[in-house]
């Protein structure tokens, strides 16, 4: 589905990736774990157009997007939900949501994919005239994920979902992404909680330094002890 290839990304004369290389099939959950500043940001990304790569490969179902504009890449199935959410925060609920949906084709299809946003997340139905930055931490993170999954995605991306949030909000967020995964959209996440990262992924890779450092399937992660020792404490 979703495969990079000696991907390298500079930000000017920094070089921040130095060939990352993974997967991504579908229908599965896989986490990128590793320190801040180890390239994992960058690398979700420069996958969604955010960032160009200097070079290497990262194909689609088949099709090279590296370098695509981050429209032609949310159009072609796969949405990003970024590190801090970066919901508009002077619009309302609503708002936020008809702008995730940007790239449908009616106003019936919008109200659609709003509803099933709604059901999803029924306390963002109760806040829908609500201005988005009055929200609570845990209901911005729903409502930008809900304002992603607005282009039916065949791939998310979540980076740092968790981040700032309750333990008990996070957990609702991590059994929100299950279900999104169950429904049949495959999910690339970044989590700093590593226990919650590899508790609902199949498969984790560890970034160091722009580079994967190691690749396994999360349980066996789970009972490494460097991995334990480096990110769990």
């Amino acid at each position: 589905m979703l495969q990079v290839s000696g991907l390298h990304v500079a930000y000017g004369k920094i070089a921040a990736l130095h060939g990352i290389d993974m997967e991504v099939a579908a229908g599965e959950i896989v986490a990128l774990i590793g320190a801040n500043g180890a390239g994992k940001s960058t690398t979700l990304r420069t996958i969604s157009g955010l960032l160009k790569p200097s070079r290497g490969s990262i194909t689609w179902d088949g099709r090279e997007i590296a370098g695509m504009d981050a429209e032609r890449i949310v159009a072609a199935g796969i949405a990003h939900c970024p590190e801090e959410r970066h919901i508009w925060p002077a619009m309302t609920v609503r708002e936020n949501l008809m702008l995730g949906g940007y790239l449908c084709t009616s106003r019936a299809q919008v109200e659609q994919r709003m509803e099933q946003a709604f059901q999803r997340f029924p306390r963002l139905r109760e806040r829908d005239r609500q201005m988005a930055g009055t929200l609570s931490g845990g209901e911005q993170q729903m409502l930008a994920i809900a304002r992603a999954l607005m282009s039916e995605p065949r791939l998310l991306i979540l980076d740092e979902p968790s981040l700032g949030l309750s333990p008990k909000m996070a957990d609702e967020v991590f059994d929100v992404v299950r279900e999104i995964n169950a429904r049949g959209v495959t999910v690339l996440v970044v989590e700093q909680n590593v226990h919650n990262a590899l508790d609902i992924a199949s498969r984790a890779y560890v970034v160091e330094t722009g580079v994967i450092s190691t690749h396994a399937d999360a349980a066996s992660l789970l009972e490494n002890p460097e991995v334990l020792s480096a990110y769990l404490g």
